[in-house]
């Protein structure tokens, strides 16, 4: 995934900042397919010229606020291969916070890959070779570490929209949040045991 330099100016970066956070809404609302440039470019007061020179096309659009997003949860979610618990539990309160993350990856999985590994997180490698080198010192279980990390957040996802059964939202009584976050963080307790 090829994604352009964003401009350095402070206009420029203003600009691009508005094209981002409104395509955000766009994408995950709508798709690649259903979204429209010239809805993106009223959002974020600006033209298609800029949207097109800033990204050079939709895809390109699309490819950038994926990436934006996916860097922006990235340092919002600290990842702990010791702490694979409270990292779950991380991701459940982003997940509650941001619902359109989860909907932008499930359109990237619909119109994009339908099967195997999205390439498009940045920053799978350092988590995949900290729970290998965890698991080679005994603290995690045994087995393919991909696996595991994929296990953890499809328990951590499973009561977002992505979750397909049930999903949660912010404005639910608090007491319900702190029982799925305690029963996620139990569960992942026990399945991480070495």
């Amino acid at each position: 995934m090829d994604v352009p330099e964003l401009p350095t100016s402070p206009k420029g970066a203003a600009t691009s900042r508005r094209i981002l956070d409104a395509a955000l809404q766009e994408f995950a609302e709508r798709g690649i397919a259903g979204a429209r440039v010239d809805r993106i470019t009223a959002a974020a007061r600006t033209n298609k010229a800029q949207v097109y020179g800033y990204f050079g096309n939709k895809d390109g659009l699309f490819d950038a606020v994926l990436t934006d997003v996916l860097e922006r949860t990235a340092t919002a979610v600290h990842f702990d291969a010791d702490d694979l618990p409270g990292w779950a539990v991380a991701v459940y309160d982003e997940n509650l916070n941001s619902p359109h993350v989860v909907r932008l990856l499930t359109w990237a999985r619909l119109e994009r890959r339908e099967s195997g590994r999205l390439e498009i997180a940045p920053d799978v490698e350092p988590k995949l070779a900290a729970i290998a080198r965890a698991q080679n010192e005994g603290r995690l279980r045994a087995g393919e570490p991909a696996d595991l990390l994929l296990l953890v957040l499809g328990a951590a996802s499973a009561w977002s929209p992505a979750g397909g059964s049930y999903a949660a939202s912010a404005d639910e009584p608090a007491t319900e949040h702190t029982r799925r976050r305690a029963a996620l963080h139990d569960f992942i307790q026990q399945a991480i045991a070495p």
